[in-house]
């Protein structure tokens, strides 16, 4: 192995093979996370060079311990963990390297090539044939002269394709030429006649009309959740691979003493390795990887991902249906460790960001703005519209009268006839499992005004009043000139951001809006379930009237004639109490009466219709899974949803031409 220069990261001769390590660098990148190590073989790279590079990587790998996924890469068809090293692009070059030669000459001019470029967030460039005849209409091909670089955009690219195509051209100026080249752009031939003669110059002139754009080769999406899993050991001399299962998989599927592959349909290969396989085992990885690509006829150049057990990908993980991390495991089993609850200050949101990511909260939810401020929310929603050209007046806001006090900034709306309705802000938070709802939440930052737009989804409610919530949600989208950040909330999946809106006086009730009055009337009992210990988790919800549906661990509010009784399980602390006793004010403004578990009165097991079992053994405090964030650019091909994920990505990553999904487990942004 002999060191790449930094400057020449992502550059790659077709001869050779690669060895690159990817170390999280942050401290927080490291708590449990793992190192990535990959080996990349070029597509004219012998095999004892392949098999030097697999012998290395075992190397490495043996040296690092268990936390390392190793890779195998091929050319042209990398993982998008490997592309996203290299920004903004991979460069293929032709040939091999002399071991005496540096990897990349910088202020060589004497230079005359052209590079096919193309990819959508990943880029590429392919030293081709100096000729028209590698032309095509889909994608981007550069002309490097040395001094003179020229850049040539087909008629059928994209307006992000061309921008990131001229990244990886200045790119290569910067480390090639330090700079000192000349950047030409052909974006259509006729406007750029000084820079197609000098590319008739050197290629001649073209005879013929160009190639029809190169069908896109992305594998089929239904291919890639053709998934499963295979146990591998060996019987005898023989080695012997038994399909296991299908999805939905389970984690426990995966025994610690045990060896498997998971088939992601052909597209990618995980070889999973028990924290109890043998040393022989885990040296025979990538062979019994080849050796199963060839018996199911899968392409040499398919994607190789070895995990082990404790040390697995967020990609691995998330072809499982529920993935636990081993500290919850042992728990599990019994080996409880030591946890310790700290209360989160969420007055310290604006403060420190990535309190605010953990919570994913945008501020403390009082959505509240204090009388006599320089700017008053009236000056700022104006400010706001002005800014982006618009004039058309705010629906349902109370903003145009500025007599009066009212200081609360959320709007709700509930869906009845496929139509929005106002509620009355005296029964904000108060919602119904058959029914849908528009939450307008207004708050300001750093002096402007900002839009959150809840849309709350009961249960029960049906399709068309789903449909009506999304369309009617589109419109005050565009009456607020596009400014509304929308976020879909299903019921029992309450983000905190939202509960805290409520202040913990979030109820959901069972019926729907308006379903008594109109010759029914409401039952005589009804219970409710209180989980939560501060404003940002507490949510009452109704649960049927009856004894199995109590729960030591938790709070319920028994609403009968005369009196509401307030039952606290065994299980239960004294911030559940404190939110227990918000909520109750909601619910009923009968005689409250306190029944400690154990102690409750005949009357209360009466109204539930007799005594019942119910769960009660303690709760094991819930923990959020440890899966890392994933961000994907979604595109659009034959009416095909294709995601290339970008890993290890920053905000730059979020071009204004693109379309992003952010997958952080919990929540998706798009």
């Amino acid at each position: 192995m002999l060191p790449v220069p930094e400057g020449a990261y992502g550059n790659f001769f077709e001869e050779h093979c690669y060895v690159v390590l990817h170390v999280p660098q942050s401290l927080k990148a490291t708590q449990g996370a793992s190192s990535d190590l990959h080996y990349w073989v070029g597509k004219e790279a012998g095999a004892e060079a392949q098999g030097a590079a697999a012998t290395f990587v075992q190397q490495l790998q043996e040296e690092r311990g268990t936390l390392t996924v190793l890779h195998r890469e091929a050319q042209a068809h990398e993982s998008d963990c490997f592309r996203s090293y290299f920004r903004p692009g991979i460069i293929y070059r032709k040939g091999g390297l002399p071991s005496d030669l540096k990897h990349v000459e910088t202020n060589m001019f004497n230079i005359q090539r052209l590079l096919h470029i193309k990819g959508r967030k990943h880029m590429s460039a392919t030293e081709v044939e100096l000729s028209w005849n590698s032309f095509n209409k889909g994608d981007i091909f550069l002309l490097d002269l040395g001094k003179m670089m020229i850049q040539w955009n087909g008629p059928k690219t994209s307006i992000s394709e061309k921008a990131r195509g001229l990244a990886l051209t200045y790119s290569i100026r910067d480390r090639e030429r330090g700079g000192r080249a000349q950047i030409g752009v052909v974006d259509d031939e006729v406007k750029a006649p000084d820079l197609m003669q000098i590319m008739e110059s050197v290629l001649g002139r073209r005879v013929g009309s160009l190639r029809a754009a190169m069908p896109n080769k992305d594998i089929n999406q239904l291919q890639k959740a053709n998934i499963r899993l295979y146990h591998i050991y060996e019987k005898g001399k023989d080695l012997v691979v038994l399909e296991l299962a299908t999805p939905p998989l389970t984690q426990d599927l995966l025994q610690e003493e045990d060896f498997y592959i998971l088939d992601q349909g052909g597209f990618k290969i995980y070889v999973w390795q028990g924290g109890l396989s043998s040393l022989q085992e885990r040296k025979a990885a990538f062979s019994r990887a080849a050796g199963f690509i060839q018996a199911k006829g899968y392409p040499t150049y398919t994607n190789v991902e070895v995990v082990n057990d404790g040390a697995e990908s967020a990609a691995f993980k998330q072809l499982f249906r529920i993935w636990t991390e081993k500290r919850s495991r042992n728990r599990r089993l019994g080996r409880i460790d030591k946890l310790i609850h700290v209360k989160l200050d969420v007055g310290k949101l604006h403060s420190q960001p990535e309190l605010a990511a953990q919570l994913r909260m945008v501020d403390d939810g009082s959505g509240k703005v204090e009388v006599g401020k320089a700017q008053s929310l009236e000056q700022c929603h104006c400010q706001h519209r002005a800014d982006l050209g618009c004039d058309q007046s705010l629906p349902g806001s109370r903003l145009g009268h500025p007599q009066e006090e009212e200081t609360t900034l959320t709007d709700v709306w509930c869906m009845q006839d496929l139509r929005r309705q106002p509620v009355d802000p005296k029964h904000h938070g108060q919602l119904c499992a058959g029914n849908c709802y528009l939450v307008l939440y207004t708050y300001q930052r750093m002096g402007r005004v900002q839009y959150l737009l809840y849309l709350w989804q009961g249960h029960q409610a049906t399709a068309d009043e789903i449909e009506a919530l999304n369309s009617n949600a589109e419109e005050l989208d565009t009456m607020y000139c596009g400014a509304l950040v929308q976020e879909h909330v299903t019921m029992g999946s309450e983000p905190p951001h939202f509960l805290a809106i409520f202040q913990g006086q979030l109820v959901v009730f069972q019926e729907r809006a308006g379903h008594y009055g109109r010759g029914k009337s409401a039952p005589t009992t009804r219970l409710f379930h209180v989980q939560g210990t501060d404003s940002y988790s507490t949510r009452t919800v109704e649960v049927p009237a009856r004894a199995s549906s109590l729960n030591s661990n938790d709070i319920f509010l028994l609403v009968i004639a005369g009196v509401c009784y307030l039952w606290f399980g065994k299980g239960c602390n004294g911030d559940q109490r404190e939110m227990a006793r918000v909520a109750v004010t909601v619910i009923s403004k009968k005689n409250e009466e306190t029944v400690l578990e154990g102690q409750e009165p005949p009357h209360f097991w009466e109204a539930l219709g007799g005594r019942a079992p119910y769960p009660s053994n303690k709760r094991l405090p819930e923990e959020v899974p440890s899966v890392q964030p994933r961000l994907f650019e979604c595109s659009s091909q034959m009416g095909c949803l294709v995601l290339a994920e970008v890993v290890f990505f920053s905000q730059e990553d979020l071009g204004q031409y693109d379309v992003m999904l952010l997958d952080t487990w919990q929540e998706g942004f798009g």
